[in-house]
């Protein structure tokens, strides 16, 4: 008998992210929010204040390419970003109560969409693949 294999854990998740990448857009629409803001909003949301470059480290973003959201969040008045004054050259980001009230209903909207797919597992599943998602999201990999 051959052995039965699983597939690529890419494949499975691939599917998924991508279905809950285009659940979550319209939402984002709604709040004046690009996925990028979204993500930028939610770090600075979780920790304050940080410069551009551990920013763009912490979301997996090159430090270039999230200046044009950063301008855009800005401009919206959901960030701030002002010059270090230990170094003129960094700039210190914070996140305004707009941006956290704009980050904070779109994440009870996106979490409300999550709990109906959510909803299709029994209890004990559902516990068990939230804490597995979370143990591999931040598990260290190559």
């Amino acid at each position: 008998m051959a052995e039965q294999r699983r597939p690529d854990l890419a494949a499975m998740l691939g599917g998924l992210m991508r279905r809950l990448m285009a659940a979550e857009s319209p939402v984002l629409t709604e709040h004046g929010l690009t996925m990028w803001g979204y993500v930028v909003l939610s770090a600075l949301d979780d920790r304050p204040v940080r410069t551009q470059a551990a920013l763009a480290k912490a979301i997996g973003a090159d430090k270039t390419r999230i200046i044009g959201t950063l301008d855009t969040l800005q401009e919206d008045g959901l960030i701030t970003r002002e010059p270090d004054p230990a170094d003129r050259r960094v700039r210190l980001l914070e996140i305004t109560d707009a941006g956290r009230a704009a980050r904070r209903s779109a994440q009870t909207r996106i979490q409300e969409q999550e709990e109906r797919l959510l909803d299709q597992l029994p209890a004990t599943d559902r516990k068990t693949f939230l804490k597995a998602a979370r143990v591999l999201s931040e598990a260290q990999w190559p």
